[in-house]
């Protein structure tokens, strides 16, 4: 099997700007190790009346922990992410993401994530495990 080669074509759903039905989350670095975006999630991003799809949740905490490595110079790939649903997340709020950097083993980089309200509620959070594909 051949194993694809990781190219940013900029039509990720999270935060690519070229993907039509994508999200477009723009990043700033978070103090020297973490991200930090905004956003507010529309109605087709429901699971249940008024609140976000757990998948959904998921990949905002996943791609918070993606642009940490990032703004640290790391190229990454997500091997493994365990989250915790702490609130229902509700959709048409602006929600707080972010991803920091914890510590590195050979090549692979631990982070965690929280999502929040702005008022620094926390709605989840996530602990991941990124494979490192080198140096930015």
């Amino acid at each position: 099997m051949n194993v694809p080669e990781f190219v940013d074509d900029r039509r990720c759903f999270a935060c690519g700007p070229h993907n039509a039905d994508g999200l477009h989350l723009e990043f700033e670095p978070d103090g020297s190790d973490g991200a930090r975006s905004r956003v507010t999630l529309p109605p087709r991003m429901q699971g249940y009346r008024e609140v976000a799809h757990g998948g959904i949740v998921m990949m905002l905490l996943d791609e918070a922990m993606a642009h940490a490595c990032r703004f640290i110079g790391e190229k990454a790939t997500t091997a493994s992410c365990e989250i915790r649903f702490r609130k229902p997340v509700p959709l048409g709020t602006t929600l707080v993401m972010r991803g920091r950097y914890k510590e590195r083993r050979r090549n692979v980089l631990f982070l965690e994530a929280s999502l929040t309200l702005e008022d620094g509620t926390v709605l989840a959070t996530a602990e991941g495990t990124f494979v490192s594909l080198g140096r930015l």
